[in-house]
């Protein structure tokens, strides 16, 4: 991204935002999900930081929230009213604790307050000689509105106050809506025929700031205490929670004192495990972090709308924006064409994804999605991410429509409209396809474990691969996502796929699946290049540059290879199909090991194997002979030194018999090596 490109985006996230929060603080209505506005505010934070000449006063990072409602008398707040930066993933704390150690050009004393991050409207208390006076709203964190006798009728706040309080304190708090009385109020609504509330949090925000008191109390709110503005100066913030309990507030039990930030990770995935939030009364979406030393509160001062030294270190999103950085299409073993969203990474549910499956042309046409476009992505449960809204008004003229490719990825031949489906007019695309996908992963090629024929049939159908080279693309919540998969089984396999990047040239070879080539001629090409190379170490492309290069008749020469597999070689590399697929592995980080070829007592001596050995495999034993430095030939002639027959030899073996070659038992053989 240029200078001018971060402006541009900066300008309209800003103008975004403010939209939907204007929306939501001022009219009370929600013009989009708050998952999604957490992350559009996450963008335009990350972009200030990495571009601070562009922050301007108007930024939403520099303000609280909206402008008070006219209906209510303004109310100025003693301190300003800020609100919390938000961090979605431990590298974002990480982040947050070095950019305030940096700031106050110091390291600092590790001990967090964690509370948890209630879901509901922040207002301000008032006590003059231990009775309440006023209560306001947030506001637009100057001016709040004064709901005073509103905030009366909610019973968690006391009205007096016990024990040694000061003459004048301001403290802050939460109000609420249990999840009992928000099923209750959403049950009076559906017999009244009314339209439902959307979550517990727009209730109680509605409640407050409602102006007859009446319905306020009909509302059964709760309220909890967590902050000291003024009246008594204390030296950590877990002293002001005591004080606030003593003094008759409400306070959250659940908050925790933490000595590292590995005990705050603990503590937010204690609370991030859903089966525990359930168990609240309440809705929380997050925890908040405070450096628990009030002189280092003060210190580190504010930065626009918040405070340097508190986080809001949020839950993973079910929903979160991201941007559609192209539209590839992916062929499935039936032949269908799927188009599939690669998107830059971002978090949702948990996990981090790169790719939404589009369907078809239908759903890019209705939801009118361009390449480029910024959108909402969602997953629930175990639903696959989908793409469920598209910002057109982030939108900066550089974005490109997607169509359908007239011909097929895979094999060239043309694409046909069935519905509202398009495939792949060879009807053996998809098989071959698959099944060259299959033998790419295999034991003698790639040998990625865990990856399946079923596996390998899901992601094609799920449109995430279309060839060998789309399983390194696959992240590790592109598949946790799916049906049936969890993140360890997810966490598994990627790792085993990450594992396979570097791989002996045989085995490269062999695994490209050409026409008559099969693991002995692989091990004779990798040998003559390794006689000829310098290198030990390639890149497909590197690889794929001097293969292509030999020709029909210097590959003949070469042992067990005759015209036929000579020219299946040699066309297999004039396919553009195939330079396309080897780019592709080219750009995943494949990495190629030139084996030198293995000296030992077998060395000279070529080895052919029939029937069936009880001790090992045909391939395990392959490899003892290559280790120690023998050679394999898939048939018996001239230069065969050994014949090595286990049970029911095949033809191989009256071959053997005929022309003289000598023939090992399985003893014979586990002797000789």
């Amino acid at each position: 991204m240029t200078k001018q490109e971060a402006k541009e985006r900066i300008e309209k996230l800003k103008k975004e935002i403010n939209r939907d929060r204007y929306a939501y603080h001022v009219l009370d209505k929600s013009l989009i999900p708050d998952e999604v506005l957490d992350s559009l505010k996450k963008e335009l934070f990350d972009l200030e930081l990495q571009y601070p000449e562009f922050v301007t006063p108007d930024s939403p990072t520099q303000r609280v929230a909206g402008e008070p409602l006219k209906e209510f008398r303004k109310v100025p707040h003693e301190r300003p009213m800020i609100s919390f930066n938000d961090a979605f993933s431990e590298k974002d704390m990480e982040d947050w604790l070095d950019r305030l150690e940096n700031y106050l050009k110091k390291k600092i004393d590790r001990e967090f307050f964690c509370e948890l991050k209630l879901d509901g409207l922040s207002v301000e208390l008032v006590y003059d000689n231990g009775v309440f006076v006023r209560g306001s709203t947030r506001g637009d964190g100057l001016v709040g509105e004064d709901v005073t006798q509103n905030l009366r009728t909610i019973e968690d706040i006391p009205l007096k106050l016990e024990g040694d309080y000061p003459k004048h304190l301001v403290v802050r708090g939460e109000v609420i809506l249990s999840k009992k009385e928000f099923e209750r109020i959403n049950k009076e609504q559906k017999k009244k025929g009314e339209k439902l509330y959307a979550n517990p949090r727009n209730i109680a925000s509605g409640s407050v700031r409602q102006l007859d008191p009446k319905i306020t109390a009909s509302r059964n709110m709760d309220s909890f205490q967590y902050d000291i503005v003024v009246g008594r100066e204390t030296k950590t913030h877990a002293e002001e929670h005591a004080l606030l309990k003593k003094w008759g507030f409400n306070v959250n039990p659940e908050s925790k004192l933490t000595r590292s930030l590995e005990e705050v990770f603990d503590f937010h995935r204690r609370w991030g495990d859903p089966i525990a939030r359930e168990k609240l009364d309440y809705e929380i979406d997050g925890i908040v972090v405070i450096v628990n030393q009030n002189k280092v509160f003060e210190e580190a001062g504010v930065i626009g709308k918040a405070s340097r030294a508190t986080i809001a270190y949020k839950f993973s999103p079910k929903e979160a924006t991201t941007i559609v950085e192209d539209i590839r299409v992916q062929v499935g073993r039936t032949g269908n064409l799927t188009p599939v969203a690669v998107m830059k990474p971002v978090s949702v549910g948990g996990t981090t994804i790169t790719h939404a499956t589009l369907h078809n042309m239908d759903q890019i046409e209705k939801l009118d999605l361009k390449i480029g476009d910024t959108v909402v992505v969602s997953r629930a449960g175990d639903v696959i991410p989908q793409i469920t809204k598209v910002f057109k008004e982030l939108r900066t003229g550089k974005e490109r429509s997607f169509k359908m490719p007239e011909t097929c990825p895979v094999d060239g031949s043309p694409v046909i409209k069935t519905g509202v489906f398009y495939r792949c007019s060879n009807p053996k695309c998809g098989a071959r396809n698959r099944r060259e996908i299959r033998h790419f992963v295999s034991k003698a090629a790639f040998n990625i474990e865990g990856l399946g024929p079923k596996i390998i049939d899901r992601f094609m159908d799920e449109g995430l691969i279309s060839d060998a080279a789309d399983i390194w693309s696959l992240q590790k919540g592109d598949i946790a996502s799916l049906e049936k998969f969890g993140e360890k089984s997810a966490d598994n396999l990627i790792n085993e796929i990450e594992a396979r990047k570097k791989v002996g040239l045989a085995r490269f070879i062999y695994s490209l699946g050409i026409l008559h080539v099969g693991e002995e001629t692989a091990n004779t090409l990798a040998k003559d290049m390794a006689k000829k190379s310098g290198k030990k170490t390639f890149k497909p492309g590197e690889a794929t540059g001097i293969l292509e290069s030999l020709s029909k008749e210097e590959l003949e020469e070469l042992p067990d290879i005759g015209p036929k597999v000579a020219e299946s070689f040699y066309s297999w590399f004039k396919d553009k199909r195939n330079i396309h697929l080897l780019e592709k592995l080219d750009k995943s980080g494949i990495e190629i090991r030139l084996e030198t070829p293995a000296s030992g007592k077998l060395s000279g001596k070529t080895f052919v194997l029939t029937g069936t050995l009880e001790t090992m495999s045909r391939e395990q034993a392959k490899e003892k002979i290559r280790a120690l430095g023998g050679d394999i030939s898939e048939s018996v002639g001239s230069k065969t030194d050994y014949l090595v027959a286990g049970i029911d030899p095949g033809s191989k073996y009256n071959r053997a018999k005929e022309i003289g070659v000598k023939i090992l038992d399985e003893k014979e053989f586990l002797r000789l090596i």
